[in-house]
């Protein structure tokens, strides 16, 4: 009986062509900035974790506003002279729907604040992220009094519910020449804890913000640094009390490094 002949071996399936490593255009942007830009997709929607990132950030932006200002862990920080005021708000809610109330100071609290001959005031305020105030605030104040040693500075206030313009009245009644108020700026999904300030020269109540110099997005992610803050703060300040003014009069971007001395004289 003859045998069966054995089958052939099967040929070898041809190797898989070798992908080419994927490129991501986007990856280099993303370095320059903490904007989401060019997210993932996984079919029609966002990839999980940018959304779950997404939502961090936001519950971290809400805590922010929300949450209460630890007064007894800022004035640990400070000088024992420090004086704590509040708005008229009585409280979160209403100082969110009310921003008139947190420009205005509380009866209780005028009588705390005497006349002095004072050059500068500064006050800590709570604004739109308290979160801000705790990490930056005092780091960013001690940076700013670092370089004022010739200048005649009011005790520090703390003041809570507050938005900008407190600081006028509070430096009316101090009697300074200046206002230099720390405050928590609005937060947002790329930095919840950013530090602004806000330089008022001859404060009074119903000063518009138009005579008002900002210095902002103040914070360690990023952000502009306390010691560059100061080297700007300290500048406007001093321009301030020899020209009597700040606001759009006083040219802010002067201050920046190189600038010639034709350029700082308005």
């Amino acid at each position: 009986m003859a045998m069966p002949t054995p089958p052939e071996p099967a040929a070898p399936e041809p190797a898989a062509p070798e992908l080419e490593p994927r490129i991501d255009p986007w990856a280099r942007l993303r370095l320059t900035t903490r904007a989401r830009i060019g997210l993932a997709r996984v079919g029609d929607a966002m990839a999980t974790t940018d959304v779950l990132e997404f939502q961090l950030a936001h519950a971290k932006a809400r805590d922010a506003v929300h949450t209460k200002l630890d007064t007894a862990a800022l004035k640990a920080a400070l000088p024992p002279d420090c004086i704590e005021v509040r708005s008229a708000a009585d409280g979160r809610e209403t100082y969110l729907r009310r921003p008139d109330l947190g420009r205005q100071l509380h009866p209780e609290s005028e009588a705390l604040l005497r006349k002095g001959e004072y050059d500068a005031v500064f006050v800590i305020a709570d604004g739109l992220s308290s979160s801000a105030v705790s990490i930056n605030a005092v780091p960013m104040l001690n940076a700013a009094l670092a370089r004022l040693t010739d200048f005649r500075i009011a005790p520090v206030v703390i003041a809570t519910q507050a938005r900008v313009a407190i600081g006028d009245d509070i430096g009316e009644r101090l009697g300074a020449k200046l206002c230099a108020i720390l405050i928590g700026e609005r937060p947002g999904l790329s930095v919840a804890e950013s530090l602004g300030i806000y330089l008022t020269y001859d404060p009074k109540r119903g000063c518009r913000d138009s005579a008002r110099n900002c210095i902002s997005n103040i914070h360690t992610k990023g952000g502009l640094s306390y010691d560059a803050a100061a080297d700007t703060l300290t500048w406007l300040m001093r321009e301030a009390l020899r020209r009597k003014l700040t606001g759009v009069d006083l040219k802010e971007e002067a201050a920046l490094p190189g600038a010639a001395p034709q350029d700082i004289l308005a």
